[in-house]
C-alpha cells in the first residue's frame, strides 16, 4: 500500500479543501446547514464507488443532463446533495434508477465552477450519513426519503478516537515526510483516510455504514496493521536467483 502516498492525499487535501482551494466562482457566503437540519427529501448521486464521508470533501464534475439540472437546482437552495453508491449489477438500468445501498453520506456544495454547456465543478463537504427510506421521481434526477444518522460520541469515546487518531497518523505516515497538519479533528483525519485508502466498493461502503467514527478508526488500524504484516512475495526467478 502507498503509505506516503496516501499521507500526501491526507495533507493536499486538507490544505486545498479545508479553504484553499482557487475558486471561480464560490457558494452563498451563508452558514450551511449542519446535520441536524438534513431536509427530509434530497437529491441524491449515486455512483459506482463510496465518494463521500463527514466533515471531508471531494471534488466532482458533473456533464450528465440530469445531474447538471441537479446541482443547479441545488445551487438555487440549500446546496445540499447525498451521494449514495450503486449497487453491482447497475449496468444494465444505469440511465434509470438502479438499486442503490440505503447508506450515504449528505455533502452541501461550497464551491463550485459554472462550465460550458451546463457543466459543473464543484466542491462538496460531507455533512452528515443518512438512511434512505424511500425514493420520490418527481425530477429527471433522484430524489430520496432521508432519515440523517449522525455519529455523535461521547466523552470517553472522543478520548478513545483521540488515541486512535494517532496510532492511524503514525502507520499512514511512517516512514515519510508527510505530516498530518495538528489542527485536523480527529473524525475528519479518520473519514479522509477511510475517503481516499486504496480499496474496493464493496470495503469503503462497509467503512462508511459503520456506525461511528470509532469504529471506523479501530478498522481502518486493523486494515493497515494486517496489510503491513502480509509477507511480500517474491517472484520464483528471483527467488532462485537469490539461492544459487
Amino acid at each position: 500500500m502507498p503509505y506516503k502516498r496516501l499521507a500526501c492525499a491526507v495533507v493536499t487535501a486538507s490544505l486545498l479543501w479545508g479553504g484553499g482551494l482557487v475558486r471561480a466562482q464560490s457558494a452563498p457566503s451563508d452558514k450551511p446547514p449542519g446535520a441536524d437540519e438534513l431536509p427530509a427529501v434530497i437529491p441524491i448521486f449515486p455512483l459506482e464507488v463510496t465518494m463521500l464521508f463527514p466533515g471531508v470533501s471531494r471534488p466532482l464534475y458533473i456533464f450528465e443532463p440530469r445531474y447538471r439540472a441537479m446541482v443547479a437546482d441545488a445551487l438555487k437552495g440549500d446546496r445540499i446533495i447525498g451521494m449514495t453508491t450503486l449497487k453491482p449489477g447497475f449496468e444494465a438500468d444505469y440511465q434509470g434508477r438502479p438499486p442503490v445501498y440505503e447508506i450515504g453520506c449528505a455533502g452541501v456544495i461550497t464551491d463550485f465552477e459554472e462550465l460550458s454547456g451546463g457543466r459543473f465543478n464543484i466542491v462538496v463537504r460531507g455533512l452528515v450519513k443518512f438512511r434512505v427510506t424511500a425514493e420520490d421521481e418527481s425530477r429527471p434526477y433522484r430524489l430520496a426519503r432521508v432519515d440523517a444518522m449522525p455519529e455523535v460520541l461521547d466523552d470517553a469515546e472522543k478520548a478513545a478516537l483521540r488515541t486512535k487518531r494517532q496510532h492511524l497518523e503514525d502507520l499512514v505516515t511512517r516512514g515519510g515526510s508527510s505530516k498530518v497538519p495538528p489542527e485536523m479533528q480527529d473524525a475528519e483525519m479518520v473519514n479522509m483516510i477511510a475517503q481516499h485508502i486504496p480499496l474496493g466498493s464493496a470495503e469503503r461502503q462497509a467503512l462508511l455504514e459503520l456506525k461511528s467514527v470509532l469504529l471506523r478508526a479501530q478498522a481502518l488500524i486493523d486494515l493497515i496493521e494486517s496489510r503491513m504484516a502480509k509477507p511480500r512475495v517474491v517472484p520464483a526467478r528471483f527467488a532462485r536467483s537469490v539461492h544459487r
